[in-house]
């Protein structure tokens, strides 16, 4: 990851600007440059991952035109060919076609981009700031206003606290100029359902999926893979180690009294013959990291919160004990294909918008939890189940289809890759929840150190200050308070807890966890 901000004013307070972007200093930590534009700041800390030499260092410039991005670009290559007769290239950085694509299309560049990005633009010859996400929002950006009205833009909320009286997500496949944001991609938005029998979609799937894990296997830096053992990762894991020449480097972290799926993941490295990690983690790790976990997160989402944990201290081990940069990881399988609560849907119809709800919320949980985890330590993520053409493709897929019919969450997925990278014992096996996966006693223990802080009266008298995502259990309540140490006011930043759709029979329950639900089952065993 890299960290970009842009203070969009020629009243810039350089000062107050350094504050804020050195809390991010973590996500670039190789090298830090300031341009001040005259008409305000553009920051940039780098992680050096394409283009590892000087000249890949940002901001670039064209002219009088300067731009930072935070952002893998796949497919780069192509559109740097397109445009050298007319531009010049001095780095191998993907970012660095950016500005010779806006001389040429403008903002409709946005649309043309197979990528994971966040990016602020300063155009010289309108002495004006652009800015744009990608459609998931899996490279973070906030924005906010200063004390005069002018924008600020960030890629953590962190930066802007400092600055800015109200800090708020860019909104994902949106750009921002002349004043206003404009969607130029709603990933979630399906203009036409997919006609495709069951097995062409199946293969559709597999060859998409393949096609978005080896586009993100190509860095100049070392890649490795975050493996839970569950499918989602396994798939991402047994795809790459079929495209590498030699033993793929795979991570798991697990609780020492109860890791469900540190078994698993054990049982998929050794069948794909991966260069196999363990990180054991013991209840004093996960209660002296909850404050940071909050902090690095931005968050007061419980689901999120317990899922980072884990996450959090197995990047913290690969970033101190290896030479890795890029971590590959499972996220947003669950949101496109269904999760256990979703078997409650009523119909197909449900089944399809809350798919699109939560797709459109992601870059509020799942994908921020994996930013974030892995960015404060230094390191990149990418997310093979976001590449946009797999994405859009299954959100196209009749949702009738994907209904679990089959009683097999993920059947589809599963279906695709039978007979392929995993045995049918992996392939087949139901999963637990993340963070109950990385033991169901870290969530115990996380409770009960909840019921520790607070009398019932606490409880009650405490939660009620909250009229925005109101606590409703001592967890929550703890997580919240942690969260308005750091970012005071700024709940609105999250729409409200990741939590099954309460309207849903079957799915009105207190916890996140899946394992509160009736169809659990056998996959926490």
């Amino acid at each position: 990851m890299c960290s970009i901000m842009g203070w969009c004013s020629s009243n810039a307070d350089m000062a107050a600007f350094k504050k804020g972007f050195d809390e991010t200093i973590s996500r670039g930590p190789d090298c830090t440059r300031i341009l001040d534009t005259g008409a305000g700041l553009l920051g940039f800390h780098r992680l050096a991952i394409m283009g590892l030499t000087p000249e890949g260092m940002q901001p670039f410039s064209l002219g009088a035109d300067s731009i930072v991005c935070n952002g893998e670009i796949y497919g780069f290559e192509a559109l740097r060919e397109s445009l050298k007769p007319r531009y010049t290239f001095k780095s191998d950085s993907d970012c660095e076609i950016l500005l010779p694509l806006y001389r040429e299309y403008g903002t409709a560049m946005f649309a043309m981009l197979d990528a994971e990005f966040a990016c602020i633009l300063y155009d010289g010859e309108k002495k004006q700031f652009l800015a744009a996400r990608d459609p998931i929002g899996i490279r973070p950006l906030y924005y906010g206003y200063d004390s005069e009205g002018c924008i600020v833009f960030a890629s953590e909320a962190k930066n802007l606290v400092s600055i800015c009286q109200k800090v708020m997500p860019f909104p994902p496949g949106h750009y921002y100029a002349d004043g206003k944001f404009t969607c130029y991609c709603d990933i979630a938005a399906v203009s036409e359902v997919c006609t495709d029998d069951l097995e062409t979609v199946c293969r559709r799937i597999r060859e998409k999926l393949i096609a978005g894990v080896e586009k993100r296997l190509i860095a100049d830096a070392k890649v490795g893979f975050l493996l839970s053992g569950g499918l989602d990762s396994s798939l991402v894991c047994a795809i790459a180690a079929s495209r590498s020449s030699k033993p793929i480097r795979t991570f798991a972290i697990g609780m020492r009294e109860d890791a469900i799926d540190l078994k698993y993941a054990r049982e998929v490295a050794d069948h794909i013959g991966s260069d196999h990690t363990e990180v054991i983690i013991t209840k004093e790790d996960v209660l002296s990291a909850l404050e940071d976990v909050v902090h690095l997160l931005g968050t007061y989402d419980i689901t999120t919160i317990r899922a980072s944990i884990g996450m959090y201290l197995v990047c913290k081990a690969i970033h101190e004990q290896t030479d890795i940069r890029v971590l590959l990881t499972g996220e947003i399988s669950d949101e496109l294909f269904g999760y256990k609560y979703t078997d409650f849907a009523p119909d197909a119809e449900a089944f399809q918008k809350e798919a699109e709800k939560r797709l459109r919320e992601l870059h509020m949980y799942d994908v921020l939890r994996a930013d974030r985890c892995i960015s404060v330590n230094s390191l990149e993520a990418r997310v093979p189940f976001g590449d946009l053409d797999f994405v859009k493709y299954v959100m196209s897929i009749d949702p009738e289809m994907k209904r679990n019919h089959y009683n097999k969450g993920k059947y589809l997925l599963r279906h695709a890759f039978e007979g392929t990278y995993l045995p049918d014992e992996i392939l087949w096996r139901e999963k637990a929840a993340f963070s109950d996966a990385v033991g169901h006693s870290m969530v115990d223990d996380l409770k009960a150190y909840a019921e520790t802080c607070y009398t019932e009266e606490e409880f009650e008298t405490r939660r009620t200050k909250y009229t925005h995502a109101t606590p409703f259990t001592k967890e929550s309540l703890l997580y919240r308070e942690l969260f308005e140490k750091y970012y005071p006011g700024q709940s609105d930043m999250v729409v409200d807890f990741w939590m099954p759709n309460r309207s849903w029979e079957g799915c009105n329950v207190n916890d996140p966890s899946a394992r509160v639900l009736s169809n659990y089952g056998a996959s926490g065993e």
